[in-house]
C-alpha cells in the first residue's frame, strides 16, 4: 500500500500552498484533481483556527454521549452508535454547523469556497455538506470504498451533473494528523476497479493493494471530485482522528434537501473569511 504524506507526493499531486493564503486551482492541481481525483492544500488554516475548530468538536462529542441515539439535536443531525455500558461511537454530526457555528463560519471561507467554484466553473454553489466525522481511539468507524456521487445522487430528480464534470466539490480539513495507525483516508486509482454503466464502482472489485494512504497534518485540506474512489479503515491507534467535511455543489445540480438547519444554503463568490479564534 502506497502512503502520500508532505515529504514523498509528487509536485503534481499535493502543490503547496502557504499556510492561511488565499488560493487558487493552479494548471498542477487541475492536472491532479482530473487524474487522481483529489489535490491536498497542505496547512491552509492556521493552529490556532484549527484549534477553534477542534473545541467545536469536543462539545459535539460531549453532547453527543448525552444523547445516545440519532436524531436532530440544535440543528443538527447526530448519527450515533450507543452500544451498553460504552462510551457513544458518533459516527458523524449531519449539518454539524447547525449546533456549532463556527464551523458554518469556516465552511464559507474563501480558502474553501474560491477553488470549489473554481473547480465547479460558477459563480455561486449550493452547500450540501458541513459534517463532523470522528474516529476515536478503537471506536471501530471506517468508511468501505465508494464515490461521493452516490449519496449525491439517490435516483429520481434528486441530482443532475450541470457541468459535465460531476457537479460536486468535496472538502476535507483535518483537525489532527494523519497517520498510518488512525484510520487515514485512501484513495484508488480508477484502473483498480470495475465501474456500471452510470460509471459507478463495484465495491468488491476494488484492488486494495494499490490504495493510496493519504497521510497529513492538522489544517491540511483535501479537494476532490464526486467519482473519485476513496474509503478509510478504523482508527487502531491511541490517538483521534476528526475531519470535517465541506460539500459544494453547481446551482441546479441538487434535487433534495438535505437535514439540518440552514442546509442547502446558497454561497456566493469571494465571501467573507471565517472569523480567527474561538468561538
Amino acid at each position: 500500500m502506497d502512503k502520500l504524506g508532505p515529504m514523498s507526493v509528487p509536485p503534481q499531486s499535493l502543490p503547496v500552498q502557504g499556510a492561511g493564503s488565499r488560493t487558487s486551482v493552479s494548471e498542477s492541481q487541475w492536472r491532479a484533481f482530473d487524474e487522481h481525483g483529489f489535490f491536498v492544500l497542505p496547512q491552509l488554516f492556521q493552529a490556532d483556527e484549527v484549534a477553534a475548530v477542534r473545541a467545536a468538536f469536543e462539545r459535539l462529542y460531549d453532547a453527543a454521549q448525552e444523547l445516545r441515539r440519532t436524531g436532530e439535536h440544535h440543528g443538527a443531525l447526530f448519527v450515533l452508535d450507543a452500544p451498553p455500558e460504552r462510551a457513544v461511537v458518533v459516527q458523524r454530526v449531519v449539518w454539524a454547523g447547525g449546533a456549532e457555528p463556527v464551523l458554518l463560519a469556516l465552511s464559507e471561507d474563501a480558502r474553501l469556497v474560491e477553488p470549489a467554484l473554481e473547480l465547479l466553473g460558477t459563480p455561486r454553489c449550493e452547500q450540501l455538506l458541513c459534517q463532523a466525522h470522528f474516529k476515536m481511539p478503537n471506536d471501530g468507524v471506517a468508511f468501505d470504498w465508494h464515490q461521493d456521487i452516490q449519496h449525491r445522487d439517490k435516483g429520481g430528480d434528486t441530482w443532475r451533473d450541470v457541468n459535465g464534470r460531476g457537479s460536486y466539490v468535496q472538502t476535507i480539513l483535518l483537525i489532527d494528523d494523519m497517520d498510518s495507525e488512525n484510520g487515514p483516508l485512501q484513495f484508488v486509482p480508477r484502473e483498480a476497479a470495475r465501474f456500471d454503466e452510470a460509471g459507478r464502482v463495484d465495491r468488491a472489485s476494488v484492488d486494495a493493494t494499490r490504495a493510496i494512504s493519504v497521510l497529513g497534518r492538522a489544517g491540511d485540506v483535501l479537494f476532490f471530485g464526486p467519482w473519485a474512489i476513496h474509503g478509510s479503515t478504523p482508527n487502531r491507534s491511541p490517538r483521534p482522528r476528526r475531519v470535517l467535511i465541506d460539500g459544494y455543489a453547481a446551482p441546479g445540480a441538487n434535487g433534495r434537501q438535505y437535514p439540518g438547519a440552514g442546509a442547502c444554503r446558497t454561497l456566493p463568490r469571494d465571501p467573507a473569511p471565517a472569523a480567527r479564534g474561538s468561538p
